[in-house]
């Protein structure tokens, strides 16, 4: 049974207070909610990025749980090989061989991944593919900010059509990027793995029960969660939760999952609004509300949003 909300107010603090990631972000929150999945051991792999350098400014450290920083582009590769290792220690364990003072054989280890979107999409695609593919046990979860927000905020391959960034500027020859995001998440569907999920910190209850559905799986399992940005997006840093609940409710992040190959709609907004009401209150997208070319790139940005909103609902047999 999933947890209530009493019993999740009382689950381990796994990622304490007094880290450095900036007021309003939104991956700590992610972070939290994605470690309440779970009651068991939890290993931690850490890509670097905003939540690995922020967590982890030496001599301090923010993380209550074995933690191992690894670089942008193998995140996937370490995570699988950490969990390479503790099956081969209980390998020698049943064959009569002692257990390690750090294994414990209590409680069966969970393995945990955390990436940004840069070393998700993009630098780290090919590490996260092979552990996939080789089936490993262990949850991969992208913070999805939508750019390199930790270097510059550069536009990756996350980053939607008409978002204005240090690598996509705006300006009088381009209306910010010029190319819609690739759908990682499909991506990820079609290894044909156990458990693929969409969540976003707007939700906690999704992405709490999401987590738990992932770590519980039989094999690798993958979460894109959305994690907006008050520095790269360009807001109010108080308006993170509401800025990820339009990002549903205009269905530019739809929530669902994947279970064994069967789409479920996980969130459908009453009213499906317009992508206006998600654009008009973030700095990046502020150049599309002048002259005809904001007006032309915005009616782009609709059209292609609707459009993967009504291939998601057929896939999940649900009415466009």
């Amino acid at each position: 049974m999933p947890k209530n909300l009493k019993q999740l107010s009382q689950s381990e603090v796994r990622l304490t207070a007094g880290h450095r990631l900036c007021p309003g972000c939104a991956e700590p929150i992610a972070v939290r909610q994605v470690l309440m999945g779970t009651d068991d051991p939890v290993v931690v792999v850490s890509a670097t990025g905003c939540t690995e350098v922020s967590t982890t400014i030496f001599p301090y450290t923010a993380w209550a749980v074995p933690w191992l920083h690894i670089a942008f582009e193998n995140a996937g590769a370490a995570v699988s090989g950490v969990e390479a290792m503790y099956k081969a220690h209980l390998s020698r364990a049943a064959k009569g061989q002692p257990l390690p003072d750090y294994v414990s054989a209590d409680k069966p280890y969970k393995f945990v991944a955390f990436a940004g979107d840069g070393g998700t999409y993009d630098i780290g695609l090919q590490s996260l593919s092979g552990a996939a593919e080789r089936g490993h046990q262990f949850l991969y979860v992208c913070l999805n900010n939508e750019a390199y927000m930790n270097t510059g905020v550069q536009r990756s391959g996350a980053t939607i059509m008409g978002t204005h960034t240090t690598t996509s500027p705006a300006g009088r020859v381009s209306q910010g990027k010029r190319v819609n995001r690739k759908d990682l998440t499909e991506i990820m569907a079609a290894h044909d793995i156990p458990y693929v999920a969409q969540s976003s910190t707007a939700r906690w209850r999704d992405l709490v029960s999401k987590s738990e559905k992932a770590f519980a799986i039989d094999g690798p399992s993958f979460i894109n969660c959305l994690t907006p940005c008050p520095l790269g997006w360009i807001y109010d840093s108080g308006v993170t939760v509401e800025i990820a609940q339009l990002a549903s409710d205009t269905c530019v992040w739809p929530l669902y999952e994947v279970l064994d190959g069967q789409y479920k709609l996980t969130y459908r907004p009453k009213e499906k609004k317009p992508i206006e009401e998600y654009l008009q209150i973030q700095g990046r997208f502020r150049h599309l509300f002048k002259g005809e070319e904001g007006a032309e790139m915005r009616k782009m940005m609709q059209e292609w949003v609707d459009w993967k909103w009504a291939q998601l609902l057929k896939k999940c047999g649900q009415e466009v």
